[in-house]
C-alpha cells in the first residue's frame, strides 16, 4: 500500500496485462466505486476524488481506477484497432471480474463517460449509478478537433518546468482560476519520468486512432443508449468553458433522462478537475443519496 493505494494487474481477455489503482481496499458494504479516465489519460487523474471517498466521505467506498490498455501502467497494444471504446469496455468488465465486483458506481471523464454508454449496452446490472464528467451522447466537432491538433502537436518538454509551460499554454484560457498545485498535479498526471526526461504516459500511436475522423461531418451520437440509462441516477458534470459538451447538449441530458443531478463548474473547461470545486462532497453525496434509494426499492 503506497500514498493510499494499492496497484492491480490483470490479464485482458486477449492476453495483455492491464493496471488499475485500488483504494479503500477494506471498505465494504456499500457500492464500490469505479473511475474512468480520458482518451489519453490514466488512474492518477482520480488520485485526490478517490483519496476522499474512500477516506473522508461520509460512506467510505472501495475505489477502482482503472488505466485502459496502452495508459499508464497498462501494456500497449500492438494493434492500434483495438484502441476503441468497445474493446476498452471488455477490459474494464475483465477488470471487475477479476476482482470479483459485479456491481457499482461509474465515474467516467471524457471517453470513460461513452465507455459507461457501451458497458450499458453490454453489461446494464453492473452499473448502479453513474457520474458523467464533461461528457455525452453528443461530442462537439470542434472540441474533438482542438483534442486532435493538441495531440498531434503536443511539445516534447524536458524538464517539469517546461512541462508546466506547455500544459498551461494549451490548456490556460479554459481554466483560468486553476492554482499553482492543480497544474502541477495536472502535469504528474499527463506524464511519466524516463531516462529521456519526460513523457506523455501514453502510446504515441493513441494519436492515430483521431487521425481518420472527418470533423466536417456531424459526427454519431449516442442518444439511444444514453436513454438506455434512464433508470439509472446520473449526476452529470460540465464545465463551464467546455469544447466537447455544449450547453445544449447538457441541458438535452437534464430533460431526456428522469433521475439526472446537473452541475456546472465555473472557470473550467474540459474536463474539470474532480478533486476542486467541492466535486469530491457533491459525488460522495451523490452516491449515498442513489444507494439509500435504491435500498429503500
Amino acid at each position: 500500500m503506497s500514498s493510499g493505494f494499492s496497484d492491480f494487474f490483470y490479464t485482458s481477455p486477449d492476453g495483455l496485462e492491464l493496471h488499475a489503482r485500488i483504494y479503500g481496499e477494506a471498505n465494504s458494504g456499500h457500492w464500490p466505486v469505479v473511475c474512468l479516465p480520458g482518451l489519453t489519460r490514466n488512474c492518477r487523474d482520480f488520485h485526490g476524488v478517490a483519496l476522499f471517498l474512500s477516506q473522508q466521505a461520509q460512506t467510505p467506498r472501495n475505489i477502482v481506477a482503472f488505466d485502459y490498455r496502452g495508459r499508464g501502467q497498462s501494456a500497449y497494444d500492438a494493434d492500434i484497432g483495438h484502441y476503441n471504446v468497445g474493446v476498452e469496455a471488455g477490459d474494464v468488465l475483465a477488470g471487475l471480474a477479476a476482482l470479483g465486483i459485479e456491481e457499482a458506481a461509474f465515474i467516467g471523464t471524457s471517453r470513460g463517460g461513452l465507455i459507461i454508454h457501451v458497458l450499458g449496452a453490454m453489461r446494464p446490472a453492473v452499473l448502479r449509478a453513474i457520474v458523467l464528467n464533461d461528457i455525452g451522447p453528443v461530442l462537439e466537432a470542434g472540441g474533438l478537433a482542438h483534442i486532435r491538433s493538441y495531440l498531434e502537436r503536443a511539445p516534447k518538454p524536458k524538464t517539469r518546468a517546461e512541462a508546466l509551460s506547455a500544459v498551461r499554454g494549451a490548456h490556460g484560457s479554459d481554466f483560468p482560476a486553476l492554482t499553482e498545485a492543480e497544474w502541477e498535479r495536472m502535469v504528474a498526471a499527463l506524464y511519466r519520468e524516463t531516462d529521456e526526461g519526460l513523457l506523455p504516459d501514453f502510446d504515441p500511436k493513441l494519436v492515430d486512432t483521431l487521425a481518420g475522423l472527418d470533423l466536417t461531418q456531424k459526427l454519431p451520437d449516442m442518444w439511444p443508449q444514453f436513454e438506455a440509462l434512464a433508470a439509472i441516477p446520473l449526476f452529470a458534470i460540465r464545465g463551464a468553458n467546455s469544447k466537447l459538451l455544449s450547453a445544449e447538449t447538457f441541458d438535452q441530458m437534464r430533460n431526456r433522462h428522469p433521475c439526472v443531478e446537473t452541475i456546472t463548474v465555473d472557470a473550467q473547461g474540459h474536463a474539470p478537475f474532480l478533486e476542486s470545486g467541492g466535486l469530491p462532497v457533491a459525488i460522495a453525496a451523490f452516491l449515498d443519496r442513489a444507494e439509500q434509494r435504491f435500498a429503500a426499492k
